[in-house]
């Protein structure tokens, strides 16, 4: 099984229990990103997650954003970033953008 069908089984599975559920999508990247455009996250309402969009502090914003969608039923595009200059004042070879597609789950 693949890790989107795996990653959609959980968000079914959480709906299916009457939790309120948000997937998150990369729809675009620029540069260096650590997942690739179509990489997915389901989020339930209390926080629990499966997959990765991004990971560390990207991530843990994502999340945050999910349960918000949950809560207001509304989608966002969230767009996060870093230049090649920032990139380059913490050790990284280059700097990269991803716009990640968050809506809730019906």
């Amino acid at each position: 099984m693949s890790d989107h069908a795996e990653i959609l089984e959980q968000a079914a599975s959480w709906r299916n229990a009457g939790k309120g559920v948000a997937l998150a999508t990369v729809v675009k990247t620029w540069g260096s990103s650590p997942r690739p455009t179509g990489a997915k996250l389901a989020v339930a309402e209390d926080g629990a997650f499966v997959g990765s969009v991004s990971g560390g502090c990207v991530e843990g914003a994502v999340i945050e954003e999910a349960q918000a969608a949950i809560r207001d039923g509304e989608p966002r595009l969230l767009d996060f970033g870093v230049s090649d200059e920032q990139a380059w004042e913490v050790g990284l070879a280059c700097g990269g953008k991803i716009e990640i597609f968050v809506e809730p789950v019906e």
